[in-house]
């Protein structure tokens, strides 16, 4: 019995590492993030729903919903794989599915931990313009 638990306990370890290895992108905090995003070349992709998106953005993000059937296929099209790609939400869990999403496509992107909340939070603008 202690022979199974422990060869049980052993894969579930293996599992969780693995996965945790797959991550193909960065997280940064607000401070850095909003640090990044005025560097040159950099795509920001607001991947909330288009009511969410003209509640408030930041400036310059384009909206991709990742919620589209065809999220990666739009990604593909509007965004340049050469440039770095900013991806944010609304906490931080629907842009980390998006980063890997897009990581995945040869994309080198960059997650916002705690999404438009986190950047609200630390009082930077929000734009509302389309």
């Amino acid at each position: 019995m202690k022979k199974i638990l422990f060869l049980l306990f052993s894969l579930l370890g293996l599992t969780a590492c693995s996965n945790a290895q797959n991550k193909a992108y960065t997280d940064m905090d607000v401070e850095a993030f909003s640090k990044f995003i005025t560097e040159k070349g950099v795509q920001i992709v607001d991947v909330r729903t288009p009511e969410e998106y003209v509640e408030g953005h930041i400036e310059d993000a384009k909206n991709i919903n990742v919620f589209d059937s065809d999220f990666t296929e739009k990604a593909m099209k509007s965004l340049d794989t050469s440039k770095p790609v900013a991806v944010y939400c609304r906490s931080g869990k629907r842009s980390a599915d998006a980063a890997q999403r897009l990581s995945e496509k040869g994309f080198s992107v960059t997650n916002l931990k705690g999404g438009i909340l986190a950047w609200k939070a630390n009082n930077l603008p929000i734009s509302k313009y389309q």
